[in-house]
């Protein structure tokens, strides 16, 4: 089986490129391709008998999608989430969605869409204790240890009214809070 490494070495070139372009559409014309390429028939000859000895091509000039899933399975996959995240009170289409943007301990990436974003922002309140109150900095350097654009997400928490702001200090105002345990009678 073809490495993922040995895959990028191969794609890197742009008339192997181009022949597998090609070769994902249907069979490959040499003679059409070198005509559309400006390059000789037999370099794309040359291409295609690499790229069929390297399995990427099958004997009938087209592409090996099951090479290709091969190869794609091969690559590393993100770490899932890190099961504290999602420890308490979390259904389980918002434990999935927060799995989606999270690897690890780490956000991935900031949710486009209002409502998952909005559970993204709901998780990060909670590192916010509530009553509390958050120099700027404090709250970015926390938002920093998720995601690189803490500055997006700190503008978000206090948009979508997780974090109210004034005079340069934060505090948590929304999401989940605790339950308070009932006082015993």
């Amino acid at each position: 089986m073809l490495e993922a490494r040995d895959f990028l070495g191969i794609a890197i070139d742009p008339v192997r490129l181009a022949v597998l372009g090609h070769a994902a559409v249907g069979r490959v014309d040499t003679a059409h391709l070198a005509n559309e390429l400006d390059v000789p028939e037999r370099k794309i000859h040359e291409v295609v008998g690499k790229l069929t000895a390297a399995g990427l091509l099958t004997g009938e000039r087209t592409l090996d999608r099951d090479a290709l899933r091969a190869i794609a399975q091969s690559l590393p996959q993100d770490a899932p989430i890190d099961p504290a995240l999602v420890a308490q009170g979390w259904s389980e289409e918002e434990a999935a969605t927060l799995g989606k943007f999270f690897t690890g301990k780490r956000l991935k990436q900031i949710p486009t869409q209002r409502a998952k974003r909005r559970v993204v922002l709901e998780r990060l309140a909670q590192e916010f204790e509530p009553g509390l109150r958050y120099q700027e900095k404090e709250v970015n350097f926390t938002l920093q240890l998720f995601h690189a654009d803490y500055a997006a997400l700190r503008r978000y928490l206090v948009d979508e009214e997780f974090l109210s702001r004034a005079d340069g200090v934060y505090w948590r105002t929304g999401g989940r809070f605790p339950e308070q345990s009932a006082p015993l009678a």
